[in-house]
């Protein structure tokens, strides 16, 4: 069974950096879209970044500037700078298939201290 798992998360004081990644432990044929969702207490889950497989991406208002998404194989990266209080949250890589099949992490919490 394929599973993705992230690693990355941390404590950080604001104006720090973090930096997620996700990789996933087995094949995962025709993989279109990865990306970064995050939710944080009492909120539903937000898109952060995504990327596409001809390297497009896209991020949340909120986070231009600061994050870059980038991915290598069946690995998705995200570099955090300048993170916030607001940007506290749990962390879940997403992986989507040509077919429309997601996969997910567990999630890696991000919490940063003002």
């Amino acid at each position: 069974q394929v599973q993705l798992v992230e690693s990355g998360g941390g404590l950080v004081q604001a104006g720090g950096s973090l930096r997620l990644s996700c990789a996933a432990s087995g094949s995962i044929f025709s993989i279109n879209t990865m990306g970064w969702y995050r939710q944080a207490p009492g909120k539903q889950r937000e898109s952060v970044a995504t990327i596409s497989s001809i390297g497009s991406t896209n991020y949340v208002d909120s986070v231009k500037g600061r994050f870059t998404i980038s991915r290598d194989k069946n690995t998705v990266l995200m570099q955090m700078n300048s993170l916030k209080p607001e940007d506290t949250a749990i962390y879940y890589c997403n992986f989507r298939t040509r077919y429309g099949v997601d996969y997910w992490g567990k999630g890696t919490l991000v919490t940063v201290s003002s």
